[in-house]
């Protein structure tokens, strides 16, 4: 049951998907019926999201949709219209739809409170441009032998198109804590090995003590392929590398969001 000023969360699909896959490959409207938020699918024209990427490939890139205005009145109209909580609207996403929670993350902060993008980076194309209007807790959920969005950076690999470039990981989580101003040694912890047949190992780094108690997080999977942990296989391994079985990432993605609302 939705709970009154509910949170809203806004999931997003990766490139080449949809609404309807992102729903039934994240879970999150059994966690929106267990917990009482509220999560809306958007869907990107042409199955993508102009992330500022910089890929020419995709419509919303060559075409240079204005998705970052899209989201962000979506997100105002969802607010007004079913009188949610201004102070805990969030979003997340996979692959292109990660990209393009950062760039939420980063242009319009003042909307979007906390993001957590699962295994996607942070553009070169635009991220040295951008100063956040206000702190924005991030979790980053990331495989180290993703072949498509690889954790050492450089370019978005899909087969051999290269599909726009990107820091790496670690460089990625360094701009958020800067731009948080969150401490610069991270406390780490390693999580509970609890499937050791599915050849991932996930460590959590908390790099905390932000502005208005904004947190950085990333969940560095060793191992893990370009997929949302604790969901489906959806293209074989040898194609996108395997699914952590460890942990539920939209349970987890859920649980981070709950402890950082905006300060009212």
């Amino acid at each position: 049951m939705r709970s009154p000023e509910a949170a809203l969360v806004l999931a997003l699909h990766g490139g080449g998907g949809n609404a309807r896959q992102m729903e039934r490959h994240s879970g999150f409207s059994l966690l929106a019926d267990e917990f009482g938020f509220v999560v809306a699918y958007p869907e990107g024209i042409d199955h993508s999201w102009n992330d500022g990427r910089g890929d020419h490939i995709s419509t919303a890139h060559r075409e240079n949709i204005d998705d970052l205005g899209f989201l962000t009145r979506l997100a105002e109209q969802l607010l007004a219209e079913h009188g949610l909580d201004a102070h805990r609207v969030y979003v997340t996403g996979i692959s292109n739809g990660g990209f393009m929670s950062q760039r939420l993350g980063a242009e319009a902060a003042h909307r979007f409170v906390a993001i957590a993008p699962v295994v996607a980076g942070l553009p070169t194309a635009w991220c040295d441009r951008v100063q956040p209007s206000h702190p924005v807790s991030v979790m980053i959920l990331q495989g180290t032998a993703d072949p498509l969005v690889p954790y050492g950076g450089g370019y978005v690999q899909v087969g051999r198109q290269r599909r726009g470039q990107m820091l790496s990981t670690d460089q990625a989580v360094q701009h958020w804590v800067r731009w948080n101003g969150c401490q610069a040694e991270p406390q780490e912890e390693a999580m509970a090995d609890l499937d050791p047949n599915d050849g991932c190992r996930a460590e959590k780094r908390l790099y905390a003590g932000g502005r208005q108690d904004s947190v950085v997080e990333l969940w560095r999977i060793e191992g893990g392929g370009h997929t949302w942990p604790g969901a489906s296989q959806y293209l074989p391994r040898r194609l996108i590398g395997p699914v952590c079985r460890d942990f539920s990432a939209s349970r987890e993605i859920w649980q981070f969001f709950q402890k950082h609302p905006r300060s009212r």
